[in-house]
């Protein structure tokens, strides 16, 4: 399982989390927002339901196109796996990311065709089943809101660190949660 999102320097509370009970007639609080162009390091990371197997912090500045994924999956995913799991390089492994046109561009396939690893598609126009946006980045951004960081190594470190504190069973869980998701989708059409 893949996917990529933006960490930011100063990320502030959610709407959800900053809900509150209000009379009718109290006038509505201000909302802190994050000014655009903040400084924010993007995430490639890279799970199965043992935990993560990668978390890639980009490069700032560096634009996530087919050629620089490839170049994650052969330089740094495959490493990764040889280290942590190697029995998944053996007995084959199901690949899942979503549709995004870096992930189904042509030299990005025929990489993972090269390893053999079998590629789960990703069914058009649903968001709702990427497993990392509705578990793993909300849960991992829970431990980061409302900090503020100063550079790009500590907020390198404070991901590592959330993603270090999330339980093991929390990935067997969203993988469970994803599958209800992906038969639910095929159910209702």
């Amino acid at each position: 399982m893949s996917d990529e999102t933006w960490v930011y320097f100063w990320d502030p509370e959610t709407k959800r989390q900053s809900a509150e009970w209000r009379d009718f007639d109290e006038p509505i609080p201000e909302k802190v927002r994050r000014k655009q162009g903040a400084l924010k390091v993007m995430h490639m990371i890279f799970f199965d339901m043992n935990g993560v197997i990668l978390r890639w912090p980009v490069p700032i500045g560096t634009t996530i196109n087919a050629h620089y994924y490839k170049k994650v999956l052969q330089d740094k995913l495959r490493p990764a796996i040889r280290k942590k799991q190697p029995r998944l390089l053996k007995s084959g492994i199901l690949f899942h990311h979503d549709n995004a046109p870096v992930h189904t561009a042509r030299a990005v396939t025929d990489v993972l065709a090269g390893y053999k690893w079998e590629l789960l598609e990703h069914p058009r126009y649903s968001p709702d089943l990427a497993p990392c946006d509705f578990h793993l980045f909300p849960k991992m951004k829970e431990h980061l809101n409302g900090q503020r960081f100063e550079t790009e190594e500590d907020i390198i470190h404070a991901t590592k660190v959330a993603i270090k504190n999330l339980d093991k069973c929390y990935y067997v869980t969203a993988f469970k949660d994803w599958l209800q998701r992906i038969e639910k989708c095929a159910n209702n059409g």
